[in-house]
């Protein structure tokens, strides 16, 4: 089963809240979860968030895929290492493209 750390969305309109949970990827955002990590709220005039360090871990341990919003919070949390804004995939070797040869 491909399982993603991602944010389960909840709270009033124009008063997000999140739970960082991990779930099947084929599963809707807002599905049911396999199991809550934290939760994230980034309302208000200062954004609140926590998440359980040692669970986390065990799901990435374990493949589980953090989305880049749930990587940067894990990276400021310090959880991961790494870039807050960098992209979770990958860099793969990319070879320099060859010069196009000129048409007469």
């Amino acid at each position: 089963m491909a399982t993603k750390i991602r944010l389960k969305r909840f709270g009033a309109k124009h008063d997000p809240h999140f739970r960082i949970v991990v779930s099947d990827s084929r599963r809707q955002r807002d599905g049911s979860a396999i199991e809550e990590l934290g939760f994230y709220s980034p309302a208000g005039s200062s954004p609140s968030f926590e998440v359980n360090a040692e669970r986390a871990r065990h799901w990435l341990d374990l493949g589980a895929q953090p989305t880049d919003t749930v990587h940067a919070l894990l990276v400021k949390a310090g959880v991961v290492e790494g870039v807050a804004g960098q992209s979770v995939e990958a860099d793969a070797e990319v070879a320099p493209e060859a010069p196009a040869e000129e048409t007469q």
